[in-house]
């Protein structure tokens, strides 16, 4: 498929999921040195599902994200500034300061803010999904959602309701294996959190979710049907948060295994080619062209001083 895709999209989905985990990196240093409030729920290792579901929505388009929404946001277009201020409650953030982490999101670049409450955006995407239809507007709402919300009453009904209506709504569940602590299949009999569809007459997929080109073809397929009327669809991404399920969080629970060998982050794992040029983490010049001016001096609390990634 990248052979059919032109040099600069794929650049620029490489450098989205790029800046995606270079985000989260220094939040997570700014949260450990005591220096952001509140908590944070980050997606290192998620990179390609929120690039590549947002890659295949039209500008017009809506997305409902969930507590863990820093990735969405960024992958929707909102900007690292009005992001970070976000969180660190100014008035200059994307909700003015008044969201916090788990609540970003601007309604003018076609993201809800974040609802913290699993499964919470189900439902809304549903109501959203029976808008744009009403009002023949031709958008589509793409909804993420983790594996855990699937365990939860709010992603039935909403389910059901965009099911018995056809509304245009793209169920993105981002099957990282927990729902905090707890791995799926000790709470789920079925195989798959698609295989679920059938119950709802709807279409379901599994996704290899590392794959951003595999989740892009997949979501834009998806997103056709639902313009068509054929909506809903649940994609169910297979992918690995390469962190706690918020930074207080050891991940004692994790097999130290999985996520560095059996699946691996999509930011350190693909290579792409379309005929010109090999588009991978070695590729000369993308590490100066996508981090100008990399590194900063940073005064820890303290005195000391350390180099961190400069994120503007």
């Amino acid at each position: 498929m990248a052979t059919s895709l032109g040099r600069q999209f794929l650049l620029d989905l490489y450098e989205r999921m790029v800046r995606i985990r270079v985000f989260e990196d220094e939040v997570k240093f700014l949260f450990l040195e005591g220096s952001m409030p509140g908590t944070i729920h980050q997606c290192q290792g998620q990179e390609a599902t929120a690039v590549g579901v947002c890659s295949a929505l039209a500008p017009n388009d809506f997305i409902t994200s969930t507590f863990r929404g820093h990735g969405h946001a960024l992958a929707k277009g909102l900007t690292m500034p009005e992001l970070l201020f976000e969180l660190f409650g100014a008035s200059t953030g994307c909700c003015r300061g008044k969201g916090g982490s788990m609540h970003v999101g601007n309604m003018d670049k076609g993201m809800v803010p974040g609802i913290a409450i699993v499964a919470g955006g189900v439902p809304l995407a549903a109501g959203m999904g029976l808008a744009f239809k009403m009002q023949k507007s031709g958008q589509v709402v793409a909804c993420f959602f983790g594996d855990g919300a699937v365990a939860e009453g709010a992603f039935h009904e909403g389910v059901n309701l965009a099911a018995i209506w056809s509304l245009p709504v793209v169920l993105v569940c981002e099957n990282n294996l927990y729902g905090a602590s707890t791995r799926i299949d000790k709470v789920m009999k079925v195989p798959s959190v698609a295989a679920r569809a059938a119950s709802y007459g709807i279409r379901g997929e599994t996704v290899d979710g590392n794959d951003v080109l595999a989740v892009y073809e997949a979501a834009g397929q998806a997103v056709a049907e639902c313009r068509e009327g054929k909506g809903p669809v649940l994609l169910e991404l297979l992918t690995y948060r390469r962190t706690g399920h918020s930074r207080r969080d050891p991940c004692h629970y994790q097999n130290a295994s999985v996520g560095p060998s059996a699946i691996r982050s999509i930011v350190s794992r693909h290579r792409y080619w379309n005929g010109t040029m090999s588009l991978n983490r070695s590729w000369p010049g993308f590490a100066r062209r996508s981090l100008p001016n990399s590194k900063r001096r940073y005064k820890r609390p303290g005195g000391s001083r350390c180099l961190r990634p400069m994120i503007f």
